[in-house]
């Protein structure tokens, strides 16, 4: 049995920021890697599941797309106790939907039983890639998920976080893409022997091939200015709803 685990490493913005002469990225000088919050919840489920079945039973693999600095956050995720670490590079576009079409190859080629993402990156905060990834492997996906119960094969019953505290609870066949939420539950420390056994593991290197065209492009990046702060509009109905259709009237000449 094998799950798959798709991660990514974020570059997480510190309290100030600058950008490339060109404005179209942030300047990496302001920026700092780590592994993507939401897929490390993903992996510590891929993990539990891997520990709650009989041992040498199931194997997880984690699949990244980036550069050679991509495999930091893959070698947490070994340390943490997933068995292979697949990076896909030479990716030209870094949107969701190309980042999709390059893990598809990898992940259809490991025939998993389920496929785990995070439900966003903290970078991007689209939440995009995961649904676009189930789109192209076929399968079955459920978002949001923040309890999984599942013994291995057959279906799985899935608890999905809905608007207002509300909790939606689903079963679905497998295999099954499900994006992870937070707090689904307390990602693990890893030892220092874990670590260092990690440093040593080799990662799986593929090209990526064929990734089409960008789903979008940037145009620009920057500080939008201040304004002048919000405009309380009153307390009556009557008045607010005089003041709205003059805002709007402005706004329209």
């Amino acid at each position: 049995m094998k799950v798959v685990v798709c991660v990514k490493q974020v570059k997480a913005l510190g309290d100030e920021v600058e950008f490339t002469d060109d404005e179209l990225d942030v300047d990496p000088d302001f920026l700092e890697p780590a592994l993507n919050e939401w897929d490390s919840y993903a992996t510590e489920e891929a993990v539990r599941i891997k520990e709650r079945l009989p041992e040498g039973e199931t194997e997880v693999v984690v699949v990244s797309v980036g550069d050679e600095e991509a495999e930091d956050a893959m070698r947490r995720c070994l340390a943490m106790g997933a068995d292979r670490g697949i990076r896909v590079e030479g990716l030209a576009e870094r949107d969701p939907i190309s980042t999709a079409r390059a893990l598809a190859e990898v992940v259809r080629g490991e025939s998993p039983d389920l496929v785990l993402c995070g439900v966003q990156s903290s970078d991007a905060v689209q939440g995009a890639t995961g649904t676009a990834l189930a789109e192209l492997l076929g399968l079955p996906r459920v978002a949001v998920v923040k309890k999984l119960e599942w013994s291995g094969s057959g279906p799985a019953t899935v608890h999905r976080e809905l608007e207002g505290g509300l909790v939606d609870v689903v079963e679905v066949e497998t295999p099954a893409l499900l994006t992870i939420q937070s707090g689904i539950n307390e990602p693990r420390y890893a030892t220092l022997r874990a670590i260092k056994q990690a440093e040593q593991q080799e990662i799986d290197v593929r090209e990526a091939s064929g990734d089409g065209a960008p789903a979008y492009r940037v145009r620009r990046m920057f500080v939008p200015t201040k304004g002048e702060g919000a405009e309380m509009l009153g307390q009556e109905p009557a008045d607010v709803a005089r003041r709205i259709k003059e805002l709007v009237e402005e706004r329209l000449r």
